[in-house]
């Protein structure tokens, strides 16, 4: 979306309405984190198949620790919440030619997942673990 194009749900323009939409979906990814613990590097893994901005990359886990999601101390995040992705209910299959949010790779079948704030994905069958916390 460019600068000044309408958010398409919503009216907002510019960088407010992309980086609204991605904070919220990063906030939505950590509250669905299956870890007791994680180190920042691997929280910043997960939050990146959202976005690459170091920017919204800080908001997303300034605000998961405002809204009490996560908990931050010296490189370690632990998540608060125990709702974790179901595979049944919150993963869904397309075919299609995709190419993976986290590792690049080209796919015929793509996993997304679905949280509150919108669709995360495509990933492949690894990555999609990965992202999820079972692997």
């Amino acid at each position: 979306m460019d600068r000044d194009e309408e958010h398409p749900v919503d009216g907002r323009t510019g960088d407010a309405a992309v980086t609204d939409d991605r904070v919220e979906l990063g906030l939505a990814l950590l509250a669905r984190l299956e870890h007791d613990s994680l180190s920042l590097a691997a929280v910043i893994d997960r939050i990146e198949t959202i976005t690459s901005d170091p920017t919204v990359t800080r908001t997303i886990l300034d605000q998961a620790e405002l809204r009490g999601l996560i908990e931050r101390e010296d490189g370690i995040v632990r998540p608060k919440s125990r709702q974790y992705v179901s595979f049944d209910q919150d993963v869904i299959t397309k075919e299609g030619e995709f190419t993976c949010k986290r590792c690049g790779s080209g796919l015929s079948t793509g996993y997304f997942i679905k949280l509150e704030a919108g669709e995360l994905g495509p990933f492949g069958s690894s990555c999609i673990r990965k992202v999820t916390g079972r692997e």
